[in-house]
């Protein structure tokens, strides 16, 4: 231990985590049994180490069993929510039946959906004992056997299986035999992928960004809207940000906070509509979470059916970084971007892309500082290429950060994809 952790103080494990009733549990463990010198003999040691793990065996009990219950607290949410969403199946809503009638636990509750199921299914009665559990056996299978019965399931008649599987086989045949496929006219914005750099550029006039206001901070490397008007031909996308009064401009966001959304579906409707205009959009990014992402998803008719549609996830730093990634692929109708799918690899240590007949290289630090990217073709170094503008292209180019690796190798392949070869002193005196 360090001096400064000390283990005999309350407050040092109420600073990681444990609950005060805890932390003084383990606080007097340490008290009544405190490690001896170093000088003592080391049985003498080892055993005033299992004394003191004796003595907290208790509060390391306590410690196991609230833990459990907040793990099964969180499961029954979770499938609360799937339910509540429609996103849950037959077997979700027997385990909420089975806690809701018979006061089970998550693992019997489980238990109890799997005889449910094979009831319903009209699959034969058969306990699930390979699943490892810590609940006793018996009561594992009584809980099977309940779910077993209230399924529909009778063990004592002999041709129970068959008359279960005969009526399961109804149900089916019951339904269309060429069912139609509809397809839904916009997809759920919490169903759109992550960003990635697989999709092609797109002008930024023609891109569609909606902002929650949670993500515009006072600090400027977490603020999602300054990260995006700092990027060159930004300012010519459409930006929407849902505050806690609806969709709004940036112009208009002054100190509102998404805390509590107090505004319908209907409401957002007509707030979306005004600020898209019907306008057309190739590239659409929805950076929403939580109870924003469930608003959106109401009006998600109203959103373009745009070429690419894409929204953030997971935490806050992953959610910045697919941000970074939607926004490399933005560029203004005064350049040539390279369109198409870069192909990524890694040799040991070292990142490259391929695109076309170019691939980019990280090759080590560069001379002075930074890291060195090289783009070279089946030729050796990529020599020879400019801009439309007639700008030469320097095919080895130094990067700050290995943080910045990927998205310069990228926006560097589609510069060089979309480049003009020029020609040698002895091409042109040949022409």
């Amino acid at each position: 231990m360090s001096d400064a952790f000390d283990p005999s103080d309350p407050a040092a494990w109420r600073s990681r985590g444990r609950t005060p009733e805890h932390a003084a549990a383990i606080a007097a463990a340490w008290q009544t049994f405190p490690d001896l010198p170093a000088d003592a003999p080391l049985s003498d040691r080892m055993a005033r180490g299992r004394e003191r793990i004796a003595a907290m065996r208790s509060v390391n009990d306590a410690i196991a069993a609230e833990s459990a219950t907040r793990r099964e607290v969180s499961n029954f949410a979770f499938t609360e929510d799937q339910v509540r969403r429609g996103r849950g199946n037959d077997r979700d809503i027997a385990i909420l039946r089975g806690r809701e009638s018979y006061a089970l636990s998550w693992d019997l509750a489980n238990r109890y959906a799997d005889g449910w199921y094979a009831a319903h299914v009209g699959w034969p009665h058969r306990y699930p004992d390979g699943i490892p559990s810590v609940t006793p056996l018996a009561d594992r299978h009584a809980a099977y056997d309940q779910g077993f019965s209230d399924g529909g399931g009778d063990r004592t008649d002999l041709f129970d299986a068959a008359r279960r599987s005969l009526v399961a086989d109804m149900r089916r045949d019951n339904l269309p035999r060429d069912p139609q496929i509809i397809l839904a006219g916009r997809p759920a914005p919490s169903s759109y992928p992550k960003p990635s750099d697989h999709h092609r550029p797109a002008r930024w006039s023609r891109r569609l960004l909606i902002l929650g206001a949670d993500v515009i901070a006072a600090e400027p490397a977490w603020d999602f809207l300054a990260i995006t008007l700092a990027r060159p031909g930004a300012e010519a996308a459409t930006i929407v940000i849902l505050t806690a009064d609806g969709f709004v401009s940036p112009d208009a966001i002054g100190g509102q906070t998404t805390d509590a959304i107090m505004i319908d579906h209907q409401a957002a409707t007509a707030q979306l509509s005004a600020l898209l205009q019907n306008r057309e959009y190739d590239d659409v990014l929805i950076a929403l979470q939580g109870h924003d992402l469930d608003l959106i998803d109401t009006v998600a008719h109203i959103l373009p059916l745009a070429r690419t549609l894409e929204r953030t996830r997971n935490s806050r730093l992953q959610q910045r970084t697919h941000l970074r990634t939607w926004l490399d692929r933005g560029f203004t109708g005064t350049t040539v971007a390279a369109q198409g799918h870069i192909r990524w690899g890694k040799a040991i240590t070292a990142l490259y892309g391929s695109l076309g007949e170019f691939t980019a290289r990280h090759v080590g630090p560069a001379p002075g500082k930074g890291h060195l990217v090289r783009v070279e073709t089946k030729n050796g170094l990529a020599t020879g290429f400019a801009t439309t503008d007639g700008t030469p292209l320097d095919p080895e180019i130094v990067v700050t950060s290995k943080a910045k690796l990927r998205g310069e190798i990228a926006a560097t392949l589609r510069a060089f994809g979309g480049a003009t070869r020029l020609m040698a002193a002895a091409d042109r005196r040949a022409a």
